[in-house]
């Protein structure tokens, strides 16, 4: 049921949403049998090719194939995320997704004010108590966490395998310990089947607008192909855009990360490492029509098919056969805990 809400706070709120730049469609009125969800994007929005674009995939998904109502929102600053997350909230949607790391907290006290609402933080961070033991999230709270490290070790040891330099790059977007679960994964894949290959890493920043910032990473990139590097894995939402753009100048070849974004440089994009945000989001929508969401921690890598890697008519040329092989065959010893893949530094 609707929150009644007083008409100071209904006022509040309008004006609340005039500072927000609305994507999709036009919210309808909603029927007896839909799901009302909001999502509320990252730094980067809409666009990104990569992150963002993830979730939106999955929230339009869940619009054809549940009857669900989306009402998408792309924030500017941090108080926007939280404002943008409270106004969903108080709207009553029986789904808030908040799209980002940056969103645990302020998800975990909203959860806590409105307890018959479902949330769901799409790369949730876990806190810890002071003895370091993991905090869990509110009952109404689903964190949808990936082995990142997983998918990342396959496009390294993929990089490593093609690489004729023998020399990889990294550029990540923001330095903290959610990327540095991305570079840990890939430096691991490639020392295991080149144990003589360099890796030269860097990152745009350490606030989230290092997220965003596609000159900066052209810059990064530029630098590192001087060096020697011949294949660049990128971490950095849209500041990977520059990573591309660089890849195409120098004629190199760059990795993409989060969904397949080949398009975006074609016949330099060596694979992309794909993250399924997109199926997250209509999971937790899925759940909450069916009346089955329970909060907690979900993780999903290789075996849950939550992360991997591209191979297909796109890229198939840039891949020798016996390449591919390899690759797959790390991916089963993986699945079969054969190959523990570190997540951090």
């Amino acid at each position: 049921m609707r929150k009644l809400l007083t008409l100071v706070g209904v006022l509040v709120l309008a004006h609340v949403a005039l500072l927000f730049v609305q994507a999709g469609d036009a919210v309808q009125p909603p029927s007896p049998t839909a799901v009302d969800v909001g999502i509320v994007f990252d730094l980067g929005g809409r666009g990104d090719k990569s992150f963002n674009d993830g979730a939106y995939i999955g929230g339009e998904r869940a619009k054809r194939e549940l009857g669900g109502q989306i009402r998408f929102i792309e924030p500017g600053d941090g108080s926007d995320r939280e404002a943008g997350l409270r106004l969903l909230a108080a709207e009553g949607m029986d789904l808030v997704v908040g799209v980002g790391f940056i969103f645990s907290d302020d998800l975990t006290q909203l959860a806590k004010e409105y307890p018959n609402t479902n949330f769901a933080g799409v790369d949730y961070s876990i806190g810890v108590d002071g003895a370091g033991n993991p905090i869990p999230p509110p009952s109404n709270l689903a964190a949808l966490k990936f082995r990142e490290e997983e998918g990342s070790f396959l496009v390294g040891a993929l990089a490593a395998l093609t690489s004729k330099t023998k020399e990889l790059g990294f550029v990540g977007g923001m330095n903290f310990p959610l990327i540095h679960k991305f570079e840990a994964g890939y430096r691991a894949g490639v020392k295991h089947v080149c144990p003589n290959c360099t890796i030269v890493s860097q990152y745009a920043g350490v606030t989230p607008e290092a997220f965003r910032n596609p000159g900066r990473g052209k810059e990064l990139a530029l630098s590192q192909y001087q060096q020697g590097v011949d294949i660049i894995y990128h971490a950095s939402g849209s500041t990977g855009l520059g990573v591309f753009e660089a890849a195409r100048q120098t004629g190199k070849f760059a990795i993409g990360v989060d969904a397949d974004q080949y398009s975006e440089a074609p016949g330099h994009i060596l694979t992309s490492m794909v993250k399924g945000v997109d199926v997250a989001v209509f999971e937790a929508t899925r759940w909450t029509k069916e009346g089955t969401f329970k909060g907690g921690i979900y993780q999903l890598g290789l075996k849950e098919g939550g992360v991997g890697y591209v191979f297909d008519d796109n890229n198939r040329a840039l891949i020798p056969l016996a390449v591919h092989a390899r690759v797959e065959q790390l991916k089963q010893e993986i699945i079969a805990g054969r190959i523990k893949v570190p997540s951090t530094l």
